[in-house]
Protein backbone atom coordinates (compact mmCIF):
# COMPACT_ATOMS: atom_id res chain seq x y z
CA UNK A 1 0.00 0.00 0.00
CA UNK A 2 2.57 2.18 0.76
CA UNK A 3 4.54 2.03 -2.33
CA UNK A 4 1.22 2.85 -4.32
CA UNK A 5 0.94 5.67 -2.61
CA UNK A 6 4.30 6.80 -3.27
CA UNK A 7 4.25 5.74 -6.70
CA UNK A 8 0.35 8.01 -7.05
CA UNK A 9 2.60 11.00 -5.61
CA UNK A 10 5.47 11.01 -7.64
CA UNK A 11 3.05 10.69 -10.84
CA UNK A 12 1.31 13.80 -9.64
CA UNK A 13 4.39 15.36 -8.65
CA UNK A 14 5.88 14.76 -12.32
CA UNK A 15 2.43 16.37 -14.08
CA UNK A 16 2.29 19.29 -11.93
CA UNK A 17 6.38 19.59 -12.85
CA UNK A 18 5.16 19.77 -16.40
CA UNK A 19 4.75 23.26 -18.15
CA UNK A 20 0.86 24.07 -19.03
CA UNK A 21 1.46 24.40 -22.53
CA UNK A 22 2.56 20.84 -22.58
CA UNK A 23 0.28 18.95 -20.54
CA UNK A 24 -2.92 20.15 -23.15
CA UNK A 25 -4.69 16.41 -24.49
CA UNK A 26 -3.99 14.55 -21.79
CA UNK A 27 -7.27 12.43 -20.58
CA UNK A 28 -9.27 13.95 -23.58
CA UNK A 29 -9.03 10.92 -25.69
CA UNK A 30 -7.10 9.78 -29.05
CA UNK A 31 -6.51 12.96 -30.77
CA UNK A 32 -5.46 14.61 -27.58
CA UNK A 33 -2.96 12.19 -26.67
CA UNK A 34 -1.82 12.05 -30.13
CA UNK A 35 -1.57 15.93 -29.82
CA UNK A 36 0.50 15.83 -26.74
CA UNK A 37 2.90 13.12 -27.99
CA UNK A 38 3.32 14.87 -31.00
CA UNK A 39 4.05 18.32 -29.53
CA UNK A 40 5.98 16.74 -26.93
CA UNK A 41 7.93 15.16 -29.62
CA UNK A 42 8.39 18.30 -32.06
CA UNK A 43 9.63 20.11 -29.26
CA UNK A 44 12.34 17.82 -27.87
CA UNK A 45 13.31 17.07 -31.15
CA UNK A 46 14.03 20.94 -31.12
CA UNK A 47 15.44 21.22 -28.65
CA UNK A 48 18.61 18.66 -29.42
CA UNK A 49 21.76 20.02 -30.82
CA UNK A 50 22.14 19.16 -33.96
CA UNK A 51 25.68 17.77 -33.70
CA UNK A 52 23.61 15.09 -30.99
CA UNK A 53 21.55 13.66 -34.12
CA UNK A 54 24.35 11.23 -34.84
CA UNK A 55 24.96 10.74 -30.38
CA UNK A 56 24.07 7.12 -29.74
CA UNK A 57 24.66 5.85 -26.34
CA UNK A 58 26.31 2.23 -27.62
CA UNK A 59 27.53 0.75 -31.13
CA UNK A 60 24.28 -1.03 -33.13
CA UNK A 61 21.90 1.18 -31.47
CA UNK A 62 19.78 3.34 -33.03
CA UNK A 63 21.01 7.29 -33.02
CA UNK A 64 19.13 10.04 -31.83
CA UNK A 65 18.25 11.03 -35.44
CA UNK A 66 17.81 7.88 -36.47
CA UNK A 67 14.91 7.19 -33.49
CA UNK A 68 12.97 10.53 -34.71
CA UNK A 69 13.30 8.83 -38.20
CA UNK A 70 11.97 5.41 -36.78
CA UNK A 71 9.06 6.98 -35.23
CA UNK A 72 8.16 8.55 -38.90
CA UNK A 73 8.59 5.71 -40.74
CA UNK A 74 6.27 3.21 -38.46
CA UNK A 75 3.75 6.54 -38.73
CA UNK A 76 4.27 5.46 -42.81
CA UNK A 77 4.45 1.98 -42.17
CA UNK A 78 1.10 1.60 -40.50
CA UNK A 79 -0.57 4.27 -42.59
CA UNK A 80 0.08 2.39 -45.23
CA UNK A 81 -1.20 -0.66 -43.65
CA UNK A 82 -4.72 1.02 -43.48
CA UNK A 83 -4.59 2.28 -47.27
CA UNK A 84 -2.77 6.00 -46.96
CA UNK A 85 -0.11 6.10 -48.85
CA UNK A 86 3.23 7.36 -47.73
CA UNK A 87 4.73 10.55 -49.58
CA UNK A 88 6.39 9.54 -52.71
CA UNK A 89 9.78 11.38 -51.15
CA UNK A 90 9.96 9.26 -48.89
CA UNK A 91 10.16 5.64 -50.61
CA UNK A 92 13.70 7.02 -51.39
CA UNK A 93 14.54 8.31 -48.45
CA UNK A 94 18.64 7.42 -46.83
CA UNK A 95 17.99 7.53 -43.32
CA UNK A 96 21.59 7.20 -42.98
CA UNK A 97 22.56 9.92 -45.03
CA UNK A 98 18.79 12.18 -43.29
CA UNK A 99 19.67 11.41 -39.62
CA UNK A 100 22.20 13.76 -38.99
CA UNK A 101 20.43 16.47 -40.41
CA UNK A 102 18.25 18.44 -37.62
CA UNK A 103 16.39 19.96 -39.89
CA UNK A 104 15.16 17.26 -42.11
CA UNK A 105 14.41 14.77 -39.62
CA UNK A 106 12.26 17.33 -38.00
CA UNK A 107 10.58 17.88 -41.42
CA UNK A 108 9.93 14.24 -41.70
CA UNK A 109 9.24 14.04 -38.02
CA UNK A 110 6.07 16.62 -38.25
CA UNK A 111 4.71 15.66 -42.00
CA UNK A 112 4.67 11.55 -40.23
CA UNK A 113 2.91 13.22 -37.05
CA UNK A 114 0.60 14.91 -39.01
CA UNK A 115 -0.80 12.50 -41.76
CA UNK A 116 -1.36 10.49 -38.49
CA UNK A 117 -3.36 13.08 -37.01
CA UNK A 118 -5.15 13.65 -40.54
CA UNK A 119 -5.56 10.01 -41.16
CA UNK A 120 -7.34 9.57 -37.51
CA UNK A 121 -9.21 13.14 -37.82
CA UNK A 122 -11.50 11.45 -41.22
CA UNK A 123 -11.47 7.90 -40.30
CA UNK A 124 -15.12 7.18 -40.61
CA UNK A 125 -16.48 4.43 -37.54
CA UNK A 126 -16.30 1.63 -40.03
CA UNK A 127 -12.82 2.46 -41.47
CA UNK A 128 -11.70 2.13 -37.79
CA UNK A 129 -13.24 -1.57 -37.81
CA UNK A 130 -11.65 -2.24 -40.91
CA UNK A 131 -8.91 -5.65 -40.32
CA UNK A 132 -5.69 -5.49 -41.60
CA UNK A 133 -3.14 -8.49 -40.90
CA UNK A 134 -0.78 -7.46 -38.11
CA UNK A 135 1.71 -9.95 -37.23
CA UNK A 136 0.49 -13.05 -36.96
CA UNK A 137 -3.05 -12.08 -36.18
CA UNK A 138 -6.13 -9.27 -37.76
CA UNK A 139 -6.07 -6.41 -36.04
CA UNK A 140 -8.16 -3.15 -36.54
CA UNK A 141 -7.17 -0.16 -37.79
CA UNK A 142 -8.55 1.58 -34.40
CA UNK A 143 -5.68 -1.10 -32.83
CA UNK A 144 -3.48 0.26 -35.40
CA UNK A 145 -3.88 3.44 -34.72
CA UNK A 146 -3.48 2.93 -30.66
CA UNK A 147 -0.12 1.19 -31.79
CA UNK A 148 1.35 4.70 -33.45
CA UNK A 149 0.29 6.30 -30.36
CA UNK A 150 1.98 3.49 -27.87
CA UNK A 151 5.21 3.46 -30.20
CA UNK A 152 5.22 7.00 -30.34
CA UNK A 153 5.17 7.34 -26.22
CA UNK A 154 7.84 4.35 -26.21
CA UNK A 155 10.37 6.23 -27.82
CA UNK A 156 9.64 9.76 -26.50
CA UNK A 157 11.16 7.82 -22.97
CA UNK A 158 13.84 6.61 -25.49
CA UNK A 159 14.63 10.09 -26.68
CA UNK A 160 14.18 11.99 -23.37
CA UNK A 161 16.78 9.45 -21.49
CA UNK A 162 19.07 10.10 -24.82
CA UNK A 163 18.47 13.96 -24.09
CA UNK A 164 19.20 13.79 -20.70
CA UNK A 165 22.44 12.10 -21.10
CA UNK A 166 23.35 14.49 -23.34
CA UNK A 167 22.71 17.01 -21.21
CA UNK A 168 19.34 18.67 -22.81
CA UNK A 169 16.39 18.95 -20.07
CA UNK A 170 13.24 18.36 -22.16
CA UNK A 171 10.84 21.60 -22.42
CA UNK A 172 7.99 20.72 -21.17
CA UNK A 173 9.97 19.62 -18.07
CA UNK A 174 11.06 22.67 -15.22
CA UNK A 175 14.20 20.08 -13.96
Amino acid sequence: MKAMIVFLLLGAAALVAQKPEFVEGLGQGYNGEWTHVSRQLIALAEAIPPEKYSWRPAPRVRSTGEVFLHIASTNYFLLNRMGHKPPADFESLDVAKVATDKAKVIEWLKRSLDAVRDAHATATPAELKKTEKFFDHQATDEDLYLRLLIHANEHMGQLVAYARMNGVVPPWSDK
